[in-house]
């Protein structure tokens, strides 16, 4: 099928068992860089699942039909190239990158671990203890629990609130059985996307793909149940920690809802030096050393986000501070702040095209949400649409609603309840303002 949006250096392929091909020419580069994206992560496990998405991420490199996990790491370093791999709420990824001419090299490795791991029972007791101390480190993060709490008073109960490196006692409980169970449910045609960047020939990345990925059962369409959006408050105290780690936040459209403006309203708000949050919390008050504002965008939900980290006796100036900024945002619109933020958006846009693994994962995710690659032109004419009403109404909106707080680390008394307050009067001063 032909897109006429799509920019001319890309090409796509569906094969006959769903999995989908993207190859983006980019001829000034020496060299090529291969993902292979799977639509499933934590959103889309079970409670009793939780974390297995990340433990099949880590043993996918430990062992295939063909290949130990030794000879699949010397597989690629003998062509120099980088290995990696991550997992996210809505996907799991596989990354290679290296010289051009080992492009195909790379699908057809990365097809062998997407399609034929074989989760040894040894490799899984060693990557287990692995997959502990890196949990443990997180629990050791208390800005990484603030964000766990965060998720948690945005989504309570459901999947998409769960933590993505998982549970300690699923770690800890997992068979290979039920990886393997859960790779032949999850990995399946209808829910791959192999993408190659670089200075390639989209024909032979396409005849590449087919070869690795063909035979791949199709399935169907991994799905999640849409979330309801709760608000409220969360906190936890962390020993040894000296400072308060904050995580403020609202609900805006998920990918799905294709609305730039709550884009263009984080931007404005609080990124770069020169924007209103970090001009009025440090500039001005000296409240915190780092403070940023964006808005989490996902396939499955919208979050625009505000953190920070500043010590316990500022925390109320601190939220009195934002709720200032929210309110006056929610009223007037600053022109130059405004210009600002659309110029730093296609900034990130443009740094974004020299990184080919964020254009393969950009790519990725417009197919899984709208089914084609919309061109670079159309999202930057997107964002230049944004009017200062637009992003107005984006504030007004969130203020409308209950914003979702989370603190962690160290803590005084009666946070929580003055948080609880915050977030009431918030919502009631934007009542008030209708």
């Amino acid at each position: 099928m032909t897109d006429t949006a799509r920019d001319p250096d890309t090409t796509l392929a569906t094969l006959a068992n769903g999995v989908r091909v993207v190859a983006i020419r980019l001829p000034h580069l020496e060299s090529a860089s291969a993902s292979v994206f799977v639509r499933t992560g934590s959103a889309y496990e079970s409670a009793r699942e939780n974390g297995i998405s990340h433990v099949v991420e880590h043993m996918a490199f430990k062992g295939t039909l063909g290949r130990d996990c030794q000879r699949i790491n010397l597989d690629a370093e003998r062509l120099g190239a980088e290995v990696n791999a991550h997992t996210d709420k809505d996907h799991t990824a596989f990354h290679m990158r290296g010289l051009a001419r080992h492009a195909g090299d790379f699908v057809r490795m990365l097809g062998d671990i997407v399609c034929h791991s074989t989760f040894p029972e040894a490799e899984l007791e060693r990557e287990r203890q692995v997959i502990l101390h890196e949990v443990t480190e997180d629990e050791d993060d208390a800005l990484a629990t603030a964000y766990k709490l965060f998720d948690s008073a945005c989504y309570g109960t459901h999947a998409l609130a769960q933590p993505v490196i998982g549970r300690r006692r699923n770690i800890e409980r997992f068979t290979r059985a039920e990886l393997q169970a859960y790779v032949q449910r999850q990995y399946t045609g209808a829910n791959v996307i192999v993408g190659v960047a670089g200075n390639i020939a989209p024909e032979r990345v396409v005849a590449d793909a087919e070869a690795a990925f063909g035979a791949m059962p199709a399935g169907r369409e991994n799905r999640v149940d849409e979330p309801v959006y709760l608000g409220g408050v969360k906190s936890r105290r962390q020993s040894g920690c000296s400072q308060t780690h904050v995580v403020l936040g609202f609900p805006i459209a998920s990918l799905a809802g294709d609305d730039p403006s709550a884009v263009v309203a984080a931007a404005l708000f609080g990124e770069g030096m020169s924007s209103p949050l970090m001009d009025a919390i440090r500039e001005r008050r000296a409240l915190v050393y780092y403070a940023a504002c964006s808005a989490d965008v996902t396939a499955l939900c919208g979050q625009f986000v505000i953190e920070a980290t500043t010590a316990p006796k500022h925390l109320d100036e601190l939220f009195g501070e934002i709720a200032r900024l929210l309110r006056e945002h929610a009223d007037a619109t600053d022109d130059v702040g405004l210009e600002r933020a659309c110029n730093q958006i296609a900034v990130r846009a443009v740094r974004a095209q020299e990184r080919p693994f964020r254009l393969l994962e950009d790519a990725a995710q417009s197919l899984y949400v709208h089914g084609r690659v919309r061109s670079r032109a159309e999202l930057a004419r997107r964002i230049e649409a944004v009017s200062a009403a637009d992003v107005r109404d984006v504030f007004a909106r969130m203020l409308g609603g209950r914003a979702a707080v989370a603190v962690a680390g160290r803590l005084g008394t009666g946070v929580h309840e003055r948080l609880a307050a915050f977030v009431e009067a918030l919502g009631q001063s934007s009542a008030r303002r209708r």
